[in-house]
């Protein structure tokens, strides 16, 4: 390349940028100032938008609720009509269904019949619950203590005509799509899906299907990568295992870079001979290689190749999940048009367990979290907690996390733990 990296420039321009020992929050923050949402959007059906972001707006063109309504099943009334000490009977004059409104108004002295929903009768401006009166005759009798507007929802109380029901950069979950279908809409904007394209790379490696040769193993990586894809609901495009030859890896990438918004690969890029990824990325692209200062998950590689992202993540199983949860989730959400991005959520519990950790490293160690009889919660290690022992994912449901000066944990020890139940 004849010019600077546009991000190795700027970053340079940074005092404690450091690529031989980046702290987790500053490699989290470098990759942040890199990414800018996809701009390209479309109309689709309600249901469609499932799992979408919306690229704009929601505007209301109702009020919500169109009318003054009753909150309970109940009598509508004019509280002027109410004594203030002592009981106060009243003509019934009809009645106020859900979808069934009365015909009329309310003189002096008058009430109807109303249920939750019905559209409360001009005149009307209090309900009292039917628990609170007593009908006989065609007429209610109803005591003191009531107060005036009670159990009245009023038209635009939830949602006023020409407001923002729903906020561009939102996900479309269940409760969404309700919200939309309960103001008549029929088709919303939506970002595009965001591309990404992915593979492993490595002579070592076998799909499934295939007998293992000497030295050999499956290749996970690139089903667990699918499924943390596939919950981001991102347009998967799998290229499979890349042997370790320059001239296969750098047609992949180009390939990759060229129909993708992300590029995302896991092994080849260590410092081993085999490695050919940080050789090849430094003539294709813009890129910046972190030994992390963190246990499992380094090395890391984040860039560009042309206009598409690129994340390098290690070989070991356990390190891909790592790496993917902490650094690659909420990239892909804001590429993606999410606003905000909602982190996964983190508290301190007491930890049972005897950790060892050695001070100068964030370590994300794998964790069982439960709570106990009393309603208690605690945390304990899953075990063995190798970056390639892949069940230590399976079994846990958080991480627990050790920030850079901690040392070792003794069992009440309160630690950090994030949740992954949810995602995992």
């Amino acid at each position: 390349m004849n010019t600077p990296p546009t991000i190795l420039r700027d970053l340079s321009c940074a005092d404690d940028y450091d690529p031989n020992s980046m702290p987790v929050p500053k490699a989290r923050e470098v990759i942040a100032r890199f990414l800018s949402p996809i701009a390209t959007m479309e109309r689709v059906a309600v249901r469609a938008a499932l799992g979408r972001v919306l690229a704009e707006d929601v505007i209301s063109p109702l009020d919500v609720p169109s009318h003054d309504n009753s909150a309970m099943d109940g009598y509508a009334l004019r509280f002027a009509d109410l004594k203030a000490d002592g009981k106060t009977t009243l003509k019934m004059t009809g009645s106020s269904f859900a979808g069934v409104p009365f015909k009329g108004s309310l003189a002096a002295g008058q009430t109807v019949r109303i249920m939750t929903g019905g559209v409360v009768p001009a005149g009307a401006d209090t309900i009292v619950m039917q628990e609170h009166a007593d009908a006989k005759d065609g007429q209610i009798t109803i005591g003191g203590g009531h107060k005036q507007g009670q159990h009245l929802r009023r038209a635009g109380e939830d949602l006023q005509k020409g407001q923002p029901a729903l906020r561009k950069g939102q996900p479309v979950r269940p409760a969404e799509i309700g919200l939309i279908a309960s103001l008549g809409i029929a088709e919303v904007s939506v970002y595009r899906k965001l591309r990404v394209a992915f593979f492993s790379t490595g002579d070592e490696l076998v799909s499934i299907g295939s007998a293992l040769g000497e030295g050999q193993i499956y290749d996970s990586n690139r089903y667990t990568l699918y499924g943390m894809l596939q919950r981001l609901d991102c347009e998967i495009v799998d290229m499979g295992v890349v042997r370790d030859d320059p001239k296969l890896l750098e047609a992949a990438f180009r390939e990759a870079a060229t129909i993708a918004d992300v590029v995302i690969t896991s092994g080849g890029v260590s410092v081993g001979e085999a490695d050919f990824v940080k050789t090849l990325l430094n003539e294709l692209g813009e890129v910046v290689f972190w030994k992390i200062a963190m246990k499992p998950g380094r090395p890391l590689a984040y860039g560009k190749i042309g206009n598409a992202h690129f994340f390098g993540l290690p070989g070991n199983p356990v390190s891909v999940m790592v790496t993917f949860y902490q650094f690659v989730r909420d990239a892909l959400l804001k590429l993606a048009g999410r606003d905000p991005i909602e982190p996964l959520p983190t508290f301190r519990v007491p930890c049972t367990s005897t950790l060892k950790k050695a001070p100068g490293r964030t370590e994300f160690q794998r964790g069982i979290l439960s709570r106990d009889n009393a309603g208690n919660m605690s945390v304990r290690v899953t075990g063995e907690q190798g970056s390639g022992i892949l069940r230590s994912m399976s079994e846990a449901n958080c991480f627990i996390i050790l920030p850079t000066e901690q040392g070792n944990v003794t069992p009440g020890t309160l630690v950090e733990v994030q949740v992954m139940e949810s995602v995992i």
